[in-house]
């Protein structure tokens, strides 16, 4: 299977996809906060950056889903600041401080060749909102330099309907979180709004373009939908009806992997209800609450 940007598009309509989303840049509404600020000027927007891309590393990752791993790793680009302001962030040293160097367009398209050139199976762009333009540039560099591996888009599921539909032919693997189903919790600790309507619009439009995860037969993702869900301490994500979504709306094939790794991190502290781990019983409350509702791919039980 080729990747949809070689299979579907031509460079001169990556072109076209690239000058589209860099032109939202200038009033930006890259994603649903709608800041509507200059990035080739400002960084006053909630994810405090520039249109300037800043990354924090580029390396094989062997700590993501096994179908992304393989045996050569993924190649993961970390790129720095947020759209989202999580108060337990474990990436928080990147996500809210900053921490990272900014690459030129050039640079970033080597960064994607290496990563191939070392095997990786994929491309994994991690937090890459925020930067969907400029990616999509480096991607144009990299496909003209031989770039044939597929594109993992890793982000925290509050996406512009209109910028996944820029990036529908590009990205071959989408791999959002879907953080909440309560919006006053997404509030009160993404510091977002609406965060439910938006994550289930944007989730649907993923689903509509790459479909159910397909693996090959070497157990490499190839294509399709990788949900994450992190369970979080007294209920606060609303698992239930985050499943009950993926289930009903999107399919029961859908490849969801349910979380346990939450710890306290970052400002975690400053609110009793989530400074701590969840229990086994938590966990295992909404595994079995997974099974009953016939979803049973991405998570063991």
């Amino acid at each position: 299977m080729l990747p949809l940007y070689i299979e579907k598009l031509s460079i001169p309509e990556l072109i076209e996809r690239s000058n589209k989303l860099n032109y939202l840049l200038e009033s930006c509404t890259i994603c649903p906060n709608q800041c509507g600020i200059d990035r080739r000027y400002d960084n006053s927007g909630l994810c405090h950056s520039t249109d300037k891309v800043i990354i924090t590393s580029v390396s094989p990752h062997y700590g993501e889903e096994p179908p992304l791993v393989g045996r050569f790793g993924s190649g993961t680009i970390f790129f720095t600041n947020c759209n989202l302001s999580c108060e337990f962030c474990q990436n928080y040293d990147i996500s809210h401080l900053g921490a990272g160097r900014e690459v030129s367009i050039q640079e970033l398209a080597e960064s994607m060749l290496a990563l191939q050139n070392r095997g990786c199976h994929n491309i994994n762009l991690v937090t890459p909102t925020h930067f969907a333009p400029k990616i999509v540039s480096a991607l144009i560099i990299a496909i003209e330099k031989g770039l044939e591996i597929p594109i993992v888009y890793n982000c925290g599921g509050y996406e512009s309907v209109e910028t996944l539909k820029l990036l529908d032919g590009i990205i071959d693997i989408y791999m959002p979180d879907i953080k909440y189903s309560i919006n006053e919790n997404a509030l009160k600790y993404s510091g977002i709004e609406n965060y439910w309507g938006v994550v289930q619009s944007a989730v649907r439009e993923m689903q509509r373009q790459v479909g159910d995860l397909k693996i090959n037969r070497s157990g490499i993702a190839q294509r399709g939908l990788l949900i994450r869900h992190l369970v979080l301490p007294n209920q606060i994500a609303g698992s239930e009806k985050v499943l009950d979504f993926i289930a009903d709306e999107l399919s029961k094939d859908s490849y969801v992997n349910i979380m346990d790794q939450y710890r306290p991190a970052y400002l975690a502290y400053h609110y009793d209800e989530i400074n701590r781990r969840i229990t086994r019983n938590e966990y295992q409350e909404v595994i079995q609450y997974a099974l009953k509702i016939g979803l049973s791919r991405g998570f063991s039980w």
